[in-house]
């Protein structure tokens, strides 16, 4: 079969009808006249690559073909995927943050599913015996404390030592217009900071695997033999709205693109609206109550979280769910004033950062990278001396960076 009919097949097959009428893309300004089309969608260039291979495939609900899952899409198209790894969350997306998530069998497909995430995360010489081809699609949203990095890091690792091949369907970075932050000291180095990157590090997941590869960062220096299908008609500059929540509390586009910004918080004993159905787009707390007139009220919600910080208790802050994004893209910068105005509104300064206290996720200086910006937040330094101490290092970042693009 010619390659044009193979690929005409695969994209009725897969329920494929064209990413220009699909719901969900932000519309490209009018210089620009075609659609982006993630990696996964252009099957015509991967599908031949596949045939006789035993595959490994690390996806989630974002991993999508058209309108279908990719494992769904492919086992369709008679690919012989033999086992699924999921990532936090798991492979069908149902498990809160944070939690522990076993290896199972997937009731729809009937493939072994190896969960990533509440064990080593890493794939081990066993899991992958029995494969040939590993494809990593998942969709990333450009922050360094996405869980998600510190996964493609485990599983290009894994591959590397046990001598498979990795192939990558590569997706937009929805916040791929920002480099912004202090880059991560890495006596820090955690599951929420993986790499000497700033907090928005401006890459697609393609991108930055080549950067893992050619900085060595992998154990050992090991090099992964990686094949990336790249995204077609894409520019950093591009706004690009998810079609699928990459995960379940960041489920608004306003919540992906305020996520660099106030994920810091996750360190602090302010809210973010974890409990609500609409997370990452609020801040708040008990405490703050005849300061702020807004308020929500988290509560415990499946799947999303079950005992959100300051469970069914009042919380006044600030209401971001219509605040102006294209400030933060025409700034092209993590926003520091909510973090400086909430310390200076908190009544017990003390508490302001203690995670241990606050029951988060995090701890401030993880999620920072740095032990330095807590300093300056309490020491009363304005956000111009905060961004002069994140200086050379950020710039040599930038620099760095520019020779693993794949993107204008």
């Amino acid at each position: 079969m010619k390659i044009a009919m193979l690929s005409l097949l695969t994209l009725i097959l897969a329920g494929w009808v064209g990413v220009q009428h699909q719901p969900g893309h932000a519309p490209l300004p009018t210089s620009h006249k075609k659609e982006i089309i993630t990696g996964a969608d252009q099957t015509e260039k991967y599908l031949p690559y596949l045939k006789g291979k035993r595959i490994g495939m690390v996806v989630n609900p974002s991993s999508r073909i058209g309108n279908n899952a990719s494992v769904d899409s492919l086992k369709a198209l008679g690919v012989n995927i033999v086992k699924i790894f999921g990532p936090e969350h798991g492979f069908r997306g149902d498990a809160s943050n944070g939690a522990k998530v076993d290896d199972s069998v997937d009731p729809k497909t009937g493939i072994q599913v190896v969960s990533l995430y509440g064990k080593t995360g890493k794939p081990s010489p066993q899991d992958l015996a029995d494969i040939d081809l590993m494809i990593y699609d998942l969709q990333d949203v450009g922050a360094r404390y996405y869980t998600y990095l510190a996964t493609l890091h485990r599983v290009m690792e894994a591959c590397a030592e046990n001598d498979k091949e990795l192939l990558i369907l590569d997706r937009p970075n929805p916040n791929g217009y920002m480099v912004d932050g202090p880059v991560l000291d890495m006596k820090l180095k955690s599951g929420i900071g993986f790499h000497p990157v700033p907090i928005a590090h401006g890459m697609t997941v393609g991108e930055y695997a080549r950067m893992i590869n050619g900085e060595g960062w992998l154990a050992g220096g090991v090099k992964c033999r990686l094949k990336i299908i790249p995204v077609a008609n894409y520019k950093h500059s591009m706004l690009y709205t998810l079609p699928v929540h990459p995960s379940p509390n960041l489920n608004t586009q306003q919540s992906i693109l305020l996520y660099p910004s106030l994920c810091l918080f996750e360190g602090t004993i302010i809210s973010q609206g974890r409990g609500t159905y609409f997370p990452f787009c609020v801040l708040g707390n008990p405490d703050l109550k005849g300061k702020y007139d807004f308020t929500f009220t988290p509560i415990g919600i499946k799947g999303m979280s079950e005992t959100p910080l300051f469970q069914n208790e009042a919380c006044y802050g600030l209401d971001l769910r219509n605040y102006d994004i294209q400030k933060l893209v025409k700034s092209k910068r993590v926003n520091l004033s909510w973090l400086i105005e909430m310390y200076k509104a908190y009544p017990y300064k003390d508490k302001f950062f203690d995670f241990k206290q606050s029951k988060q996720i995090g701890n401030f200086d993880k999620l920072a990278g740095t032990t330095e910006l807590k300093e300056q937040i309490i020491a009363g330094k304005t956000e111009r001396e905060i961004r002069k101490s994140w200086e050379p290092k950020l710039s040599e970042f930038k620099k760095m960076r520019q020779q693993y693009l794949l993107y204008p």
